[in-house]
């Protein structure tokens, strides 16, 4: 299965790595344009297009929740720049520390996807102050925390692709450039783009709150499609990588 994803992540991030290649003396650019490879790789292509099904799926319901598609990519943008910054204070060694932990969670992804996809077919209740996957009645309820936690973590699942692109390819520009602290972050705006468009595309074309105006059954089917979707990639994501 892993073979399967890679083989097409491979052929969609081609063009864009030799692009990437080709302006490697434009340090910024070179890192944006490897964040969108990035994107493509296969222990990120499942998780993206999960945040594609999730905040696309609230967008066309209610409203374009801004708030929570930039507090996931601030929780990129943090993420990446962690990593960024331990091997620039610590040195490379710190990159054979941290495959350790990378497959573990790695592996996490998966059964999170299936609960969220199960959260969303109406089968489980979360309570307290859980607010990213539901859609309370009152938009001062809602908090950008879980948005940030699921970019953050989603960032974190590193394969053997991630980890030759941030690593191998762009943390030497890194520790090269002048000012390759602020190239972590925007590698990871690069990671985020594809949900961007999308949320972007919906929004220029007047999708924010569509189903809400069409009535909630038809709402809740849409809701439900998309937590079976987000299921299948849940289970997907747990075969390929466990």
């Amino acid at each position: 299965m892993y073979s399967l994803m890679s083989q097409f992540s491979s052929f969609m991030s081609k063009p864009f790595f030799v692009l990437a290649n080709s302006l490697e003396s434009w340090p910024i650019i070179f890192a944006f344009i490897l964040g969108i490879v990035g994107a493509l790789a296969p222990c990120q292509l499942t998780g993206n297009i999960s945040a594609v099904t999730l905040y696309g799926n609230r967008s066309i319901q209610k409203k374009i929740v801004w708030k929570d598609i930039l507090s996931f990519t601030l929780g990129k943008v943090v993420a990446f720049s962690l990593l960024g910054a331990l091997v620039w204070i610590l040195g490379r060694d710190i990159q054979e520390n941290l495959t350790y932990y990378f497959p573990w969670i790695r592996k996490i992804m998966g059964p999170v996807l299936i609960i969220v996809g199960i959260y969303m077919l109406g089968f489980i209740k979360l309570r307290g102050t859980i607010h990213l996957f539901k859609q309370p009645k009152e938009s001062k309820q809602e908090t950008p925390i879980g948005s940030f936690m699921l970019g953050f973590s989603f960032s974190l699942a590193f394969c053997p692709t991630m980890f030759i692109l941030f690593f191998v390819t762009l943390m030497p520009i890194v520790l090269a450039s002048p000012y390759g602290f602020i190239l972590p972050s925007v590698f990871a705006f690069g990671t985020a783009l594809p949900l961007l468009i999308f949320i972007f595309i919906i929004w220029y074309l007047g999708g924010g709150g569509l189903l809400m105006k069409k009535g909630r059954k038809f709402g809740v089917v849409i809701q439900r499609l998309s937590g079976i979707f987000m299921l299948f990639l849940g289970i997907l994501d747990t075969l390929t990588y466990w």
